[in-house]
Parts: structure tokens; C-alpha cells; sequence
């Protein structure tokens, strides 16, 4: 893998689909899970996953031998986050101490799957798992789908939207302390009422977002902030200004946002 940069594709409606039908689940419920775990997108803008580096994981997973000469990354309980492209900065220090123990101590993606869980999701190994992460969001998605699939509490938590069983077996026994079954409910509630993202919208967001031209996050809904993000591409591109994702301002997006994938050597 390359720096944990990849093509970094949009959820496909497919993709989203075949994970919905294969938990038995609704839309929205899917939805409140990913939008918990990552504001509802799996990449950062120089399209590397979402991570979170889990010292009290490493700290363990190492036998507590960097201790107390990596107090800041490897400790008996969790903490020390720095979030967004800085934990990078801390999943590299580790990897140069215990690769594997660093990856395995990581969360990733869409649905900030641990890295110590991809064997037993059937996985080769960590390293597989996180370069098919690296591609696109459904193989984020469907990493979620195997560790939902392998809980039966959990999948069945999940079909009858029991929030607080969902937040225990997905975040562990410390959810209520972060609120997580109240977010979920929340989230659920609102994509029921409101309805669910638009892909098609979160697709160009993403490409906006890679681009530079700040949407405002990617949540799939075409609020004022992507307008303006639209405006500024189609100005730049020598397209009619319309604000709106049209065809022709939809295909320039996905080329050019391919064109910088190649650039950036993802």
C-alpha cells in the first residue's frame, strides 16, 4: 500500500444496497450506523481512510513493552487522540515499533472496523483488509456487514433498532459514556422522518471534497455550502454556472477527480 492511499471511490448505490439486504436491515438505520462512526464518510480529503489509533489496543497487543518509552501511543487505557489526518501522525510512530500491532490496533474506514477483527471477518489478514479499504467505500461497507453478519445479538439489535443493544455490541460496554445509542436513535430518527442521503449527491461531494472545493462534508444532501463548491468547479471548468449537479458538471467532476487520483500516485 502506498501511503493508505488508494482510489478512494463513493459508496455505490449497489453496494450500500447489498449490505442493507444482506443484514436485513432499513435504509436509515444503515445510515444512523455509518453517519455515528464517521460523520457518513469513510475517506479524509487526500483520500486516505478515517482512522482512530487505539493505544490501550496496542499497548496490549505488545505486551505493554513500549510503555514507558511511548507513554503518548501505547498505554493501559484509551485516549491520546488527535483525530483526522493526525492520527496518521500516531498510527506511524507504531508501525515503526510492531506494523502488525499497529494495524490491528487501528480503526478504519466507513465503519471503523478494528484492525484485530479482520481474521476472524475472513480476511487474509490486516493488511488485505486495509488495502481493500484504501479502493472504495463498499468494501468499507461490507466489512461492517461481515462483523454485524458474525453477531447475532448484534444483527438482531440492529433489525429491531434496540439503540442502546446496538451502541453495546458495536462501541463495546464504555457506549453510554459517549452517548452512542442516543446518536443512533437520533440519526435514525431523522433519516426516517427526513430521508436518507443521496448518493448520487454524496458521490459528487466526495469528488468536490478531493478536488479542494469544500462542500462542507459529505452527507448527500445539496445544501448551500455544495452549491457553492459547485459554482466555484464549473466556473473553473468553463461550464454554465447553475449551481446544480448536472450531467455535464457530474462527468467533469468524475473525470477530473480521477485525473487527480493519478496525480497523487493513489
Amino acid at each position: 500500500m502506498t501511503a493508505f492511499r488508494g482510489n478512494a471511490a463513493p459508496l455505490s448505490s449497489s453496494g450500500f444496497r447489498r449490505t442493507m439486504v444482506a443484514l436485513a436491515t432499513d435504509p436509515a438505520s444503515l445510515w444512523a450506523l455509518i453517519t455515528v462512526e464517521t460523520s457518513g464518510f469513510g475517506y479524509l480529503p487526500d483520500r486516505r481512510p478515517k482512522i482512530l489509533f487505539e493505544r490501550h489496543v496496542f499497548h496490549r497487543r505488545t505486551g505493554g513493552k513500549y510503555g514507558s518509552t511511548h507513554a503518548d501511543i501505547s498505554a493501559p487505557a484509551p485516549g491520546g487522540y488527535l483525530g483526522d489526518a493526525d492520527e496518521y501522525t500516531r498510527l506511524e510512530r507504531a508501525l515503526a515499533l510492531d506494523r502488525q500491532a499497529a494495524l490491528d490496533s487501528t480503526s478504519w474506514g466507513l465503519g471503523q472496523v478494528m484492525g484485530f477483527h479482520a481474521a476472524s471477518l475472513g480476511y487474509p489478514g490486516t493488511e488485505a483488509m486495509v488495502t481493500g479499504f484504501l479502493e472504495d467505500e463498499d468494501a468499507q461497507l461490507e466489512a461492517v456487514q461481515r462483523f454485524i453478519g458474525a453477531h447475532a445479538a448484534l444483527r438482531q439489535a440492529l433489525r429491531r433498532q434496540d439503540w442502546t443493544r446496538v451502541a453495546f455490541f458495536y462501541n463495546g460496554a464504555s457506549y453510554a459514556q459517549h452517548g452512542y445509542h442516543r446518536k443512533l436513535e437520533h440519526y435514525h430518527d431523522l433519516y426516517a422522518i427526513k430521508g436518507t442521503p443521496d448518493i448520487a449527491v454524496r458521490t459528487a461531494q466526495a469528488w468536490l471534497t478531493y478536488l479542494g472545493y469544500a462542500p462542507r462534508g459529505v452527507d448527500g444532501i445539496l445544501g448551500p455550502a455544495t452549491g457553492a463548491a459547485v459554482v466555484a468547479f464549473q466556473k473553473a471548468q468553463g461550464l454554465p454556472v447553475t449551481a446544480d449537479l448536472d450531467d455535464a458538471s457530474l462527468e467533469r467532476l468524475r473525470l477530473a477527480a480521477a485525473a487527480a487520483a493519478g496525480r497523487s500516485g493513489a
